[in-house]
């Protein structure tokens, strides 16, 4: 079964959440309706800003581990090498 690692962001260098999840589409769109009360309800977490896709989920819930575990300035980096202006990717899925 396929996955994907993401990374949600309030605003350019703004507050992040890296997460996974089998559907992106429906993941995003949780996010985005405040369907849950939780840290990106709470900090305005809103714009897809980066994901990658994995053939297995097992290996997408490997890279999030990962990923969790870099300093911020690495994170940034990885953000703003496809997507320098932190534009929300989410409106090229919808």
């Amino acid at each position: 079964m396929p996955g994907y690692t993401y990374i949600m962001a309030s605003k350019l260098n703004g507050s992040i959440y890296i997460g996974v999840t089998k559907d992106l589409l429906r993941r995003v769109f949780e996010h985005k309706g405040n369907h849950e009360v939780c840290h990106t309800s709470k900090y305005n977490i809103h714009k897809l800003v980066y994901f990658e896709e994995h053939d297995q989920i097992l290996d997408a819930i490997e890279r999030e581990k990962q990923l969790k575990k870099w300093r911020r300035e690495k994170k940034i980096y990885l953000i703003e090498k496809d997507n320098p202006g932190w534009v929300d990717l989410s409106n090229e899925l919808f």
